[in-house]
Parts: structure tokens; C-alpha cells; sequence
């Protein structure tokens, strides 16, 4: 019959003979990691099962025993799963807390699983465990943002609004190409996640401390039945690797400084002076005082929000950077920074798509912003070596002349007649005007990549074949 869950025993209780006495309560405190590691309970309790079954089929365990353990683990989970599972400080950690409970359902068999391996394998199993479910997570966050993104682009393939460099007005682009830019940066964050998966897929458990072990374990086994690759090469290096977490975690701030840039376009973007999108009322806020305002509030905690993926980053390459192999109690403090930041990127993600869904662009502001700045002086500059066969240098000069032309008239460059013109150079043609407008331009920008709409529906037919 089983037992419900109760005080544990003492820590060094699990520990074996060698303590007289237990722990300082402040050593109790810093040593336990408990309070963050118990959200790694699924991937401990797979592993221990999968270990298990290995012991058991390599004739380590006995049968009847393995069955106990696998079955006992079961129930464990269902306790923790349920919200009935007593967490002790006492126990330290994850593994101590399952292995001390299994002892109170199936009694003696209890024991044997720690067979051949270690908490430093054990923990490094379950970490990557969960760190290859949040490259999955990761992956599929991306893949929903960058539909969103998409279906924004083809929505507007032709719209014209303004492209900057500096912030400012530089030459007209179309929305659809704007939005495709996002599609391409967060394609690069998620084959990041799927390499370091790829990477990380590799499975330590039976390293045991740090030199393997004398027992005769099977190691593919154990990779097989938790869906890895193959078992890690080396155990030294299987024990002492953390990589798998910052290849996350560099991935991770990648994906966080490519979504604050699109979180402060969003701010910009909708503001009272810009007015090119309008946000939905649930990703904005009014203020308490002004009843005008609806500030973009989501937007602006993403960006802010997001430099804890950096923070965690950093702390983790610092816990890191001086350990000699292998394991160190160090490397106890890179779950918090590894489960912060995933929890942060997942948040931004799920926000950021529902953000990039609701937004509605304002076509005809765009437009208008499109043919402010002199925005087609390229254009001009362009028309004058292929239709003139001036050099570009001269070229330039010509048009940089005609632009403080319209500016001192108070007016843009289409509007500028043509002795104004000729006025500056005598070869030039009222056939200059066919290049000067917006929509001229951009249909214009015909080379791969470039913002045409023509080019534009071809990027967004073959993203949405890729996405499919």
C-alpha cells in the first residue's frame, strides 16, 4: 500500500556515513536548490525510469525490482503532477526529494537505482532534457511569429512607406518588405535553437561522478529511451558541460535583441507623430491621469523585459569561465538564469505574435511619409547615370544640388519644373519624372532582395511554402 508523502529524513541521511552531524542551517540554505531545480521533476523522473530499465536489462537490477522503481517513479509524478508532493529543503535537490519518496512507496528497491550513476550525470541529463524542450518550445514560438509577421506581408506586398537608415527618411520601400525583414532574422534565430538542439542531443547519463563506471551499463540504451542521439563520448566532459545551456542562452539574446528592435519600432510606429500602425486595445494601456493617451505598453516591457535574456547570458559564461574540470557546486547556479530566461523569451514571443497579428497599418500615412525627405533622390541620382551616362559621383552631385533646390522652394523633388532642373544640368528630360514618385520607385527595386512587389510575393510564396 502506498504511503502518503511525509517529513523526509535528514540530508546526510542520504549522503551515507561519512557526516557525524548535519548541516548548519545557513549551509542548509545556500546548499539547496530545491526551490528552482523541483521544476525539472518530469525529466529527473524519466531519466531515473530510463536508467532503471537499463540496470535491469544489462541484469544489474533484477527484474522485480526495476519494476518497483519504474512504478513507484509513476506515482511520484502523479503526486507532484497533482500538487500533493512535499518538497524538502533538507534533501537539497530534485533527485534527493524523488529518491526519498520512492524509498517511502517501494521501501528497500529504493536504494539500487542510484546504482551506477552520480547526481553530477543525473543532474546533467535533466538539464538537458529540459533545455532540448525549450529549443522545441523556442522553435515553435519563432515559427508562429514569423507567420504573423508573413501574413503582414502579404497583406501589404505594395504598400509604400518609408525606409530609413539613421532614423531617417532614405528611400521608399514597401511594407510587405519590411515585415519580410523580421521573417528573415527570426528564420536565423530558429535554425540557431535547432542547431544547439542538434548539438545538445547528446545523452551524459552513466558518466556517473566524473570516470565512468565499473558496472557494465549501456549508455545507447539510456540515449535511446530519453531520445537522444547518442551517449556523450567522454565523461569528464559530460559531467562538466554546461555548453548545451549557453548555446541556449546565446541563442536566446539573439532572438531578444532582434525582438526589442521590432518592440521599438512598435513604440515609434504608434506614436502621435508617426501614426503608422495602431495597436489593439489588448496589448495597450491608458494613463491614470491623461485620457487621451493608449500607451504601447506591451511593446515597451518586451524591450525592457528582454535584457534579462542578456543578464542571464552573461552570469552564466561568468559561473562558468573559471572551473576546472569537472563538476563544481558552481555549476548549481545555472538553472535560475537558464529557467528565467526561457520563461522570458517564451512570454515575448507569445506577445510579440500577438502584437504583430492585431496591428493594423495606416496605409495612406505610410504612403504620405513614403514621398516626404526627398525619398526618391536615389532615384534621381540613378536616372542620370543610366539615362545621361554620368558618373555616379557626378550624378550624386547633381542631385544633392536639386534637393537644396526643393528644399530652399519649400517643395519635394517631383515638383521642381523642368528649367529648374535643366537649370542645374541642361541634358535633363521631362522622362525624370517617370522615376520620381514612390510607387516608381519601388517597383523599380527589381534586384533579388530588393523591395519591388514583384519581389516581394515571390518572398512571401516561398516563405509560406517553407512555414508550411
Amino acid at each position: 500500500m502506498t504511503n502518503s508523502p511525509k517529513a523526509p529524513v535528514s540530508a546526510n541521511q542520504m549522503w551515507g556515513g561519512r557526516f557525524a552531524s548535519g548541516p548548519d542551517a545557513i549551509m542548509t540554505a545556500i546548499n539547496a536548490s530545491i526551490g528552482f531545480d523541483k521544476r525539472l521533476y518530469a525529466q529527473d523522473i524519466a531519466g531515473s525510469r530510463a536508467h532503471a530499465a537499463m540496470l535491469a536489462a544489462t541484469g544489474i537490477l533484477t527484474s522485480s525490482d526495476a519494476e518497483a522503481i519504474g512504478e513507484g517513479l509513476l506515482t511520484v509524478l502523479s503526486e507532484i503532477e497533482a500538487g500533493n508532493f512535499v518538497f524538502s529543503e533538507a534533501l537539497e535537490d530534485i533527485h534527493m526529494n524523488v529518491e526519498s519518496r520512492l524509498k517511502e512507496i517501494i521501501g528497500e528497491p529504493a536504494g539500487r537505482l542510484h546504482t551506477a550513476r552520480s547526481r553530477n550525470d543525473q543532474v546533467a541529463v535533466d538539464f538537458r532534457l529540459w533545455t532540448r524542450d525549450q529549443c522545441d518550445a523556442a522553435i515553435s514560438g519563432l515559427t508562429a511569429l514569423m507567420q504573423a509577421f508573413l501574413a503582414q506581408a502579404e497583406a501589404g506586398c505594395d504598400w509604400v512607406m518609408p525606409g530609413f537608415t539613421h532614423l531617417q527618411t532614405a528611400q521608399p520601400v514597401t511594407w510587405g518588405h519590411h515585415m519580410l525583414a523580421y521573417v528573415e532574422m527570426l528564420a536565423r534565430d530558429k535554425s540557431r535553437f535547432e542547431d544547439a538542439r542538434r548539438r545538445m542531443n547528446e545523452c551524459p547519463l552513466g558518466a556517473a561522478a566524473l570516470a565512468g563506471t565499473s558496472f557494465p551499463i549501456d549508455r545507447h540504451m539510456t540515449a535511446s529511451a530519453l531520445g537522444f542521439d547518442r551517449p556523450t563520448a567522454n565523461s569528464l566532459d559530460s559531467v562538466s558541460d554546461r555548453d548545451f545551456a549557453l548555446e541556449f542562452l546565446a541563442a536566446s539574446s539573439i532572438c531578444a535583441m532582434h525582438l526589442s528592435r521590432f518592440a521599438e519600432e512598435l513604440v515609434i510606429w504608434s506614436s502621435a507623430q508617426f501614426r503608422f500602425v495602431r495597436l489593439s486595445d489588448k496589448w495597450t494601456t491608458g494613463s491614470s491621469i491623461m485620457p487621451q493617451k493608449k500607451n504601447p505598453d506591451a511593446a515597451e516591457l518586451l524591450r525592457a523585459k528582454l535584457g534579462r535574456i542578456l543578464g542571464a547570458t552573461v552570469a552564466l559564461f561568468t559561473i562558468m569561465k573559471g572551473l576546472a574540470l569537472t563538476y563544481s557546486k558552481d555549476m548549481q547556479e545555472d538553472k535560475e538564469q537558464v529557467f528565467d530566461a526561457a520563461d522570458t523569451l517564451m512570454l515575448a514571443l507569445a506577445a510579440m505574435t500577438g502584437m504583430v497579428g492585431d496591428m493594423t497599418a495606416n496605409r495612406d500615412v505610410l504612403a504620405a511619409s513614403a514621398a516626404s525627405g526627398f525619398s526618391t533622390a536615389t532615384d534621381l541620382a540613378d536616372w542620370l547615370v543610366r539615362a545621361l551616362n554620368l558618373p555616379f559621383r557626378d550624378a550624386h552631385h547633381v542631385t544633392g544640388t536639386l534637393v537644396a533646390m526643393a528644399e530652399k522652394n519649400g517643395c519635394d523633388l517631383p515638383d521642381l519644373s523642368l528649367s529648374d532642373m535643366q537649370s542645374v544640368h541642361a541634358g535633363i528630360t521631362t522622362e525624370v519624372y517617370s522615376v520620381l514618385g514612390v510607387q516608381n520607385s519601388v517597383r523599380s527595386r527589381m534586384s533579388y532582395g530588393g523591395t519591388s512587389p514583384t519581389r516581394v510575393a515571390e518572398q512571401v510564396a516561398r516563405w509560406k511554402q517553407l512555414l508550411a
